[in-house]
């Protein structure tokens, strides 16, 4: 078999296509269970929001590129927004192929990170014209605060400052970011409603529509039994109708046996007083003989 000793030519000027950029940076995502849960929530909740605004991206923990030619300067916020970039799927995210920086970043702060988060990072995002940059401290741990906002100004990052309820307004997205009940809320205040991802807001509609059905079942067994009263006290008024008319036929009854007792009466004492008559007449015969025939 023959062999060949000639070597493979290798391009003398590398392009930008021969360049690789990883898609992963090999680190494991060393977070608990509540950081995790929490920021994916958030990324649920954001694209269920701009789900109707299909120019808009959002993805989280992708890594960004932000040095044409270079794959070392690369960062990967835990989310970020963009927008007029539409909602296509990426396998990362190159600045000047996208020709812009995201609109919006946010870093899930922990341990291990939350230095780079408050000096590094936010550096670096300044640098690259990012105008909202948000931390979150799921643990309450180890920010100054747990959440905190930031506002790109003259390239430099100036805080938020919270409002009366401790949220923090991100101009870029029009919404306003809390620490809840949930974690972390986010409010429209143009809306002036809490969003949710679509497994809450489907859980929600389910309630509301199991309310309305036990509301619904509840008028209906009210409206049987207004029915069932209205009914009974027909039936009551009819017993103390045929009652009424019961006693107006005893009352008759007793009048008229009362009335034709009266009349035996009254007949009775008639015949008397005629056989008295009779009698007092037959006397006075009786005694004028007597007189003629003594």
């Amino acid at each position: 078999m023959a062999t060949s000793t000639k070597e493979a030519r290798i391009p003398s000027v590398p392009t930008d296509a021969a360049i690789f950029y990883p898609e992963e940076d090999g680190k494991p995502m060393a977070v608990s269970d509540l950081h995790r849960r929490i920021l994916i929530r958030t990324l649920l909740v954001l694209e269920a929001y701009f789900a109707q605004s299909p120019e808009v991206y959002i993805s989280g923990d992708i890594l960004m590129y932000y040095v044409k030619g270079d794959p070392r300067k690369s960062v990967s916020p835990d989310v970020l927004v963009a927008f007029g970039l539409g909602m296509k799927l990426r396998r990362s995210y190159l600045v000047w192929n996208e020709g812009k920086v995201p609109d919006f970043v946010m870093e899930f702060s922990s341990k291990n990170t939350y230095r780079k988060d408050l000096g590094e990072k936010m550096e670096l995002y300044a640098s690259l014209g990012i105008p909202n940059y948000f931390l979150y401290d799921a643990e309450g741990l180890y920010l100054p605060s747990p959440l905190m906002g930031f506002e790109l100004v003259d390239g430099s990052y100036l805080p938020i400052s919270a409002d009366e309820y401790g949220g923090f307004h991100a101009g870029t997205l029009g919404l306003d970011f809390y620490v809840s009940d949930v974690g972390l809320g986010i409010y429209d205040p143009a809306a002036g409603e809490w969003l949710q991802t679509p497994a809450e807001s489907a859980a929600d509609r389910a309630e509301i529509a199991e309310a309305r059905a036990e509301e619904e079942a509840i008028a209906r067994q009210r409206e049987t039994t207004r029915a069932e009263i209205a009914q009974a006290h027909a039936e009551t008024a009819q017993a103390h109708a045929e009652t009424a008319q019961t006693r107006a036929e005893t009352a008759e009854a007793r009048a008229e046996k009362e009335a034709a007792r009266a009349e035996k009466a009254s007949n009775a004492q008639e015949k008397a007083e005629a056989e008295a008559v009779q009698l007092r007449e037959e006397i006075a015969r009786l005694r004028a003989r007597l007189h003629r025939n003594p």
